[in-house]
Parts: C-alpha cells; structure tokens; sequence
C-alpha cells in the first residue's frame, strides 16, 4: 500500500521537464523574431506617416493658391529642381512657388536621404493618368479636368524595410488628388 502512494505522488520525469522546456524555449524565439521584424516596420510606419502629413501640407499649399490652381508654375517633374525658397520661411512667403521651396526643404530634413532624392524622385504633375509624368507639366499642359499627382521619397538601410516593396533601398509615398 504504501509503494502504491510512492508512484502516484512522483514528480515529473526528466523527458517530460525537457519537452516542456523545448516548447517555452521555441514561443520565446518565436517572440523574438518577431520583435525582430516589428522593428524596422516600426520605423517604416513613422517616415510614413511624415510622408503623409508633408504632402497633405503641400496640397494645401496647391489648394491655398490661384497661381497653382489655375496655371502649371506650382508643378515639378522628375528631374527638375523645386523653386527656390524664401530667404526666410518664417513667416510663410506670399508667393506660392517659395512656399513650395520651403516645403521642399523641410521635407529634405524631415525624411532620411530625402536631400539625394529630392531632384530624382520627388514630382508634383498634373495628369490624366496615374502615373503619366513625361511631359511639359509632367503628364499635360491642360489644367481642366486633370488630377496632381505627388511623390515623395526617403531611403532606408534595407529595401525589406519598406512597406511597399522599396527599390534600390528607397521607400515612396504618392497621392493623387483633385485640387
């Protein structure tokens, strides 16, 4: 009788300790791999989302100006340089192409390489198309009926850290928008 009391109130055996070990020790990796990953799209998600605020800024800058609704002088196709900014940017400039020249030089310092990027790969252009940015005032010369098409660019250290797929270690944020 006793014996039998012995057996049933034995501990855990050793492969039993062991198996329960292994699978602590594999969710513990799992986490950290995890973690791992949350860290680069962290970082992806806050350059984002300065992207975003940038070029809403700049569309009310479009918007805010007859001279950018009314006439191509506010655009910039790929390749060009943006107008110069004002002297001083503070207080905001009258003149809707420095206000642009300001804006670009804030995006320049609020995005990381945005200053290598800023002739190659930031546009603003008025299109019919998604993506048609080849001519005079990117995609048409035509003001009515057509949609501004912005982009801005930023690099990373990887190109896996871009949310979109970035090429050649540069992530892209573009909207297209009615002014």
């Amino acid at each position: 009788m006793i014996v039998g009391m012995r057996r049933r109130c034995a501990g855990f055996s050793m492969i039993e300790v062991l198996v329960s070990l292994l699978i602590t020790v594999v969710g513990v990796l799992g986490m950290v791999a995890l973690q791992s990953k949350a860290i680069p799209y962290t970082q992806d998600s806050v350059q984002r989302n300065t992207a975003m605020m940038l070029v809403d800024d700049l569309v009310e800058i479009l918007r805010a100006s007859t001279t950018c609704t009314g006439t191509n002088d506010c655009m910039k196709a790929p390749g060009a340089q943006f107008q110069a900014a004002a002297a001083n940017c503070i207080p905001t400039p009258a003149v809707a192409t420095q206000q642009i020249g300001c804006w670009a030089n804030r995006a320049k310092a609020s995005l990381p390489g945005a200053d290598d990027l800023a002739v190659s790969s930031f546009y603003i252009c008025r299109s019919v198309l998604a993506g048609d940015i080849t001519a005079a005032a990117c995609g048409t010369d035509v003001i009515a009926d057509t949609e501004v098409e912005i982009q801005v660019a930023w690099k990373v250290k990887n190109p896996s850290d871009c949310l979109d797929g970035g090429a050649n270690g540069m992530c892209t944020y573009k909207l297209r928008t009615r002014l």
